[in-house]
């Protein structure tokens, strides 16, 4: 089974009904999963096809063991490990109804504190970026809480200048919100709004102005920015998301509208943030003090 039967960019999620995971890739579509949630499914299911050298209808509980102990040793996370199991279990309990996972205990999570950057350290950041456009888009990513996938797939009209909002369109859990557009980000918008070509879709468009930027285009945009002010910690764009959240929090803004603006389904998931907000820790004192 070669791995370029795997759908690509711009190209239909559907595969062709020979193809040994078009069942999975046609259930996934019907129950409208987000295509990077497709495209993630199929590629570890088809993964674990070509390890186990077996058909779908042959595999069985050790296989899928052997399997996360193979990923393990190739230094997968417990979290990348839960992924996995979660592909593979949809395929092989909800689309061919196998049961192969009574047996198979999911990993604890780990529990790493996010990554966050000071104000100064964003302003320089933002500043030292190539143009207006690596600007904008680092803008975003911290003045409005984005996702770099959410960044990358924004729409024009998904901006709205007068109002100073963003709206964030199929997010994560295929759900829409609205977030903030700062007044730095409005500022650029506005100059970089007015040389886009007429009829252009995406706020960032991909190469030859087809489509929209890549995510990792936005990442190299964010490493070259860090590179530029001297920042060496092992941060990414997803620091700066974490970044918005943890100042509004420390600005007193309440926690369940940080949730709102993040698109979090639990609270419980934003709280994560009181573990870095400092202010949390100037207003208590050790008693040794």
């Amino acid at each position: 089974m070669k791995s370029d039967l795997l759908p690509v960019k711009n190209r239909s999620l559907a595969l062709p009904n020979s193809h040994p995971l078009a069942t999975l890739a046609q259930e996934l579509i019907i129950r409208g999963f987000s295509r990077r949630t497709v495209k993630s499914y199929l590629a570890y299911n088809q993964k674990f096809l070509e390890f186990v050298a077996k058909s779908a209808k042959e595999v069985d509980s050790q296989d899928v063991k052997n399997f996360l102990l193979f990923l393990k040793g190739q230094n997968y996370t417990n979290t990348s490990l839960n992924l996995v199991i979660s592909a593979l279990k949809f395929y092989y309990e909800q689309v061919l109804k196998r049961r192969l996972f009574f047996s198979v205990t999911r990993p604890k999570r780990e529990k790493h504190l996010p990554q966050v950057l000071a104000k100064n350290q964003i302003e320089k950041l933002i500043t030292a970026a190539g143009n207006i456009k690596h600007q904008l888009i680092l803008s975003l990513l911290y003045g409005s809480g984005l996702r770099v996938s959410e960044v990358v797939t924004l729409e024009i009209k998904d901006l709205d200048l007068e109002n100073k909002f963003v709206l964030v369109r199929g997010a994560k859990g295929n759900k829409d919100r609205y977030t903030l557009l700062s007044s730095a980000s409005l500022d650029l918008a506005k100059k970089y709004l007015s040389d886009l070509p007429l009829g252009q879709k995406y706020l960032f468009a991909g190469a030859g102005g087809v489509g929209h930027l890549t995510t990792r285009s936005a990442q190299k945009i964010f490493e070259h920015a860090c590179a530029k002010v001297g920042i060496k910690t092992d941060v990414s764009c997803h620091s700066l998301r974490h970044s918005f959240a943890t100042h509004l929090l420390e600005s007193g803004v309440s926690i369940r509208y940080i949730q709102k603006l993040l698109g979090h389904n639990s609270l419980k998931t934003t709280e994560i943030y009181t573990s870095v907000a400092r202010d949390f820790w100037e207003n208590i004192k050790s008693p040794l003090d």
